[in-house]
């Protein structure tokens, strides 16, 4: 069975035709392309602004002109992660779908159903003959994943309804009405090149197969920071030995914890033995240590030929110790929402860069703004100790939670009525663009459900399937109950 036969056949018809459209952060521009297309071809009005949001409008059913309008809103762009044995340009090539069991999946790529089954939501929404609705908008914004570049600069007059329901949620039977702010922290070291010794071995040590995952939702899972094992082991190999550093990356995305790393380094060729004995006792403790939580984790060692060049010892020894003794992970839990994140940092990406600079990106999220700022305070006093240069980005404001919120309550009674149990009321440790549409927007009502996917931001990434017309009778139930209210 292909993605495109699945029931309900609507929404899954739209999800199919978004996977074949290339949608990497930044490039939406085959996606704005295709909306606008659909749009016209269904009869449905649709704009866009000067940044590239688009959004639909459909009008009431007959007899529900007076109902107040609502915004659907989802967003354009998918992460763009692939396993590195992996053939895929994701500026040119579809996403490879195919449905195993109960799960639509993606062949050693993201599935891009975050956000694509929002977006196809959206469309579906805007021609379905069966729903009973208002006044509809559907909003489709860009650049969430990077920057939440289209939620920041949306048009003055894009939205004009006063309940917008946002579709990137990720859990069947839980509806949000909070998440984090976040912000951006950027290192960068200045390294000068230097001959590699001739009498030096030099070697490929990696790291792969580590689960990664959101760096909101997944941060508090203890899964393994592939930049922190490569940099621990060559600080413990720095430690011992004399040794120089050629090379190192790991990570892509800010928004990702990072599944593979790798460095390239050389040691003096008289430590060769001692090498291979602590590699085997690092190898067993790294293993030991994430049993259970990293099941395919591949940690392994290769000797290479020499490189040209390396980088200057100083340099590089802070920047292996800055890595290694980087904050990651959960800094503090919600005194309000038991079980909920409140403040984390991600250690995302390393990368050489030409100009002999190595460029670190962090992410820090907090649903407490002075705890955000805290947390992207200390990662940049941490790494103005090692000599780095720092910057950070101009951030985003979380969403505070209204456990008044009338869509709240319709969206909770809807999810009862049809399947016969309460949904949990929550708040997400993930940035959702709600934050900034209240900003400009102050008195929207707004609240946040979705099918469950699990995996997101990395090839892991896997839409249940059942779920998925749950979320679609959950939606059509809700707008249907807002224009009888």
């Amino acid at each position: 069975m292909e993605v495109k036969d699945l029931k309900p056949e609507l929404i899954w018809k739209c999800f199919d035709e978004v996977t074949k459209i290339p949608r990497p952060s930044c490039h939406e521009e085959q996606i704005r392309e295709f909306l606008l297309k659909f749009a016209a071809e269904h009869g449905v009005e649709a704009k866009t602004d000067k940044v590239g949001n688009v959004v639909m409008r459909r009008p009431a059913t007959p007899g529900y002109e007076n109902a107040p309008t609502v915004i659907l809103q989802g967003h354009m762009d998918m992460v763009a992660e692939k396993n590195n044995e992996v053939k895929h340009d994701f500026l040119t090539d579809p996403i490879e779908t195919y449905v195993d069991g109960d799960w639509v999946k993606a062949r050693g790529t993201t599935l891009g159903a975050d956000n694509g089954i929002g977006v196809a939501a959206g469309m579906a929404a805007m021609i379905d003959p069966d729903l009973v609705h208002g006044p509809l908008e559907a909003l489709f914004t860009i650049n969430e994943e990077i920057g939440l570049e289209g939620a920041q600069n949306l048009g003055k007059d894009m939205i004009t309804g006063s309940i917008l329901i946002n579709m990137d949620s990720e859990d069947d039977g839980e509806i949000f009405v909070g998440c984090a702010g976040g912000i951006d922290t950027t290192a960068e070291f200045k390294y000068q090149r230097s001959f590699t010794p001739e009498n030096f071995e030099y070697m490929r040590v990696s790291v792969s197969g580590l689960l990664g995952g959101h760096s909101g939702s997944d941060i508090n899972l203890g899964r393994a920071n592939a930049n922190k094992i490569i940099a621990r082991f060559i600080w413990e190999c720095s430690q011992r030995w004399d040794i120089t550093v050629c090379e190192i990356e790991g990570g892509n995305l800010r928004n990702a914890i990072p599944r593979e790393a790798h460095a390239v380094f050389g040691i003096h060729s008289d430590h060769r033995e001692e090498l291979k004995h602590h590699l085997k006792k690092y190898h067993e403790e790294i293993m030991q240590e994430y049993a259970g939580v990293e099941p395919s984790m591949d940690f392994r060692i290769e000797a290479c030929e020499r490189p040209e060049y390396c980088m200057d010892s100083e340099t590089s020894i802070a920047l292996v110790r800055a890595i290694y003794s980087a904050p990651h992970g959960v800094y503090s839990m919600s005194r309000d929402l038991e079980g909920l994140v409140e403040t984390s940092t991600n250690l995302a990406a390393v990368k050489m860069l030409e100009g002999n600079i190595v460029r670190i990106t962090t992410s820090q999220r907090s649903s407490v703004e002075s705890r955000k700022n805290d947390m992207a305070g200390q990662v940049e006093a941490h790494f103005q100790l090692a000599g780095a240069e720092v910057s950070h980005s101009d951030g985003y404001p979380g969403w505070a939670p209204n456990m008044k919120s009338p869509i709240m309550k319709i969206s909770a009674e809807a999810y009862e009525e049809l399947f016969g149990v309460k949904p949990a009321i929550k708040a997400i440790h993930a940035g959702l663009e709600c934050g900034l549409f209240l900003t400009k927007h102050p008195d929207l009502d707004m609240v946040s459900f979705g099918p469950t996917m699990t995996g997101v931001h990395s090839p892991d990434e896997k839409l249940l399937i059942p779920t998925v017309e749950k979320f679609w009778r959950h939606l059509a139930r809700v707008l249907e109950k807002v224009a009888k209210s």
